[in-house]
């Protein structure tokens, strides 16, 4: 979950967050899980999960086995649910932002996950010379196109035969335009894979064998809770809970850029 917005004058994409830290605890339903996170300041979505990154996570589609990358992991939400969706698999969550990483690793240990690593520094550099079968991210848009222009253009070279690059953005942030560039340089057919609340989640495929993503779950997705000391009430529909943003199954809306 590497989106960043404008923390004061800081952005969320640098290694060194300044602003004072402010942990509180959030919380969000996953498959009928309660997964619980420790956030801060200096980090993004500190104050829930937002609802790009919620509809990226409904729709990752991610296989029991399958090697997964959350590029920009943020507090690691992408990461956990990925690695609950890939017990016999492998996911490496990276990060630039220190505060983040440290907050992702703390929170992989309160969810138990034991499949899932995390590791500091910039866009690929932790994962030189890696392949995996599914990278995840909610892109940097706010340290500017050249960044995620880079990150689009170096995805293919760590992604195996098939692999799918699965990333989420809204008009805004001009998602549209990567959608053309992705189908231009190296995914000829990128697939929507979801829309809700603005935003649009896209699958680019490089070529090989395809796997194709997992259907999601019928009836289930992510709520979003905000804990503030006070023990949620359970499951799906609970009080106070919030349903990210509306999407569709997976391949329903095909397009190319």
């Amino acid at each position: 979950m590497s989106a960043r917005e404008p923390f004061g004058s800081e952005p969320y994409f640098t290694e060194r967050p300044h602003a004072r830290p402010h942990r509180r605890e959030l919380r969000f339903l996953y498959r009928g899980e309660l997964l619980a996170f420790a956030v801060d300041s200096g980090v993004f979505a500190t104050h829930g999960l937002d609802p790009g990154t919620a509809l990226l996570i409904e729709n990752l589609g991610v296989g029991s086995g399958d090697r997964v990358l959350d590029l920009g992991c943020g507090w690691g939400p992408v990461g956990v649910a990925a690695a609950r969706s890939a017990p016999r698999g492998e996911v490496v969550l990276t990060e630039v932002n220190q505060r983040a990483a440290r907050l992702a690793r703390e929170n992989l240990g309160r969810n138990r996950v034991a499949n899932a690593t995390v590791r500091l520094g910039p866009l690929f550099a932790p994962v030189a010379g890696e392949r995996f079968d599914v990278i995840a991210t909610n892109p940097p848009y706010r340290a500017g196109r050249e960044l995620v222009l880079r990150l689009l253009a170096e995805a293919p070279e760590h992604l195996v035969p098939g692999g799918r690059l699965v990333l989420v953005g809204k008009g805004s942030q001009g998602i549209l335009f990567y959608q053309e560039w992705l189908a231009q340089h190296w995914a000829p057919e990128v697939r929507v894979l979801a829309r809700g609340s603005g935003y649009r989640v896209l699958e680019a495929r490089v070529p090989g064998r395809s796997r194709g993503p997992s259907p999601p779950v019928a009836g289930e997705g992510v709520k979003n809770r905000r804990s503030l000391g006070r023990r949620p009430r359970g499951a799906a529909g609970a009080p106070g809970a919030v349903r990210s943003g509306p999407s569709r199954r997976p391949g329903a809306d095909q397009r190319t850029g």
